[in-house]
């Protein structure tokens, strides 16, 4: 399995938008810069965030983005998932049960069930607000 760099964008942009939440909206713009990440880039992933309804956005002047929700109540697999489409080693575990003519006999599917509840246990464990309090006590988080 491997983050691509739409996933590992989103979730930076999300880290950002609770970093600096203070209840206004904020510019993609200014999300770009500080990230150092294209706006256009940052364009492409919005829709997806939208449509999930994890953010909130506003057009004109003081438009922008904000998250819907607090930091706390953001998982880093949620964010994945949303931006990845699926966090699976393997596309038999994507379905619980498994939907593929082999898994009553399969002798690997526990093995790729396994890994993929550790990964999603893992970062379903660890949300926005852990990442700014963990950046907060050691100066820097870089994902």
């Amino acid at each position: 399995m491997r983050i691509s760099t739409k996933g590992r964008y989103a979730l930076r942009m999300m880290i950002d938008l609770a970093e600096h939440d203070d209840g206004s909206f904020i510019a993609l713009r200014d999300i770009a810069l500080r990230q150092e990440i294209s706006k256009k880039y940052l364009e492409q992933i919005i829709p997806i965030l939208n449509r999930s309804d994890i953010l909130q956005a506003s057009r004109g002047v003081q438009g922008g983005y904000r998250l819907a929700r607090r930091p706390e109540q953001y998982t880093v697999g949620e964010i994945l998932r949303l931006s990845e489409g699926t966090l699976s080693p393997v596309a038999c575990v994507d379905r619980d049960p498994a939907e593929c003519p082999r898994s009553g006999e399969c002798a690997t599917l526990p093995i790729w069930q396994g890994l993929n509840k550790v990964v999603n246990d893992y970062l379903d464990s660890i949300t926005l607000q852990d990442i700014l309090d963990r950046e907060q006590n050691s100066g820097s988080y870089v994902i």
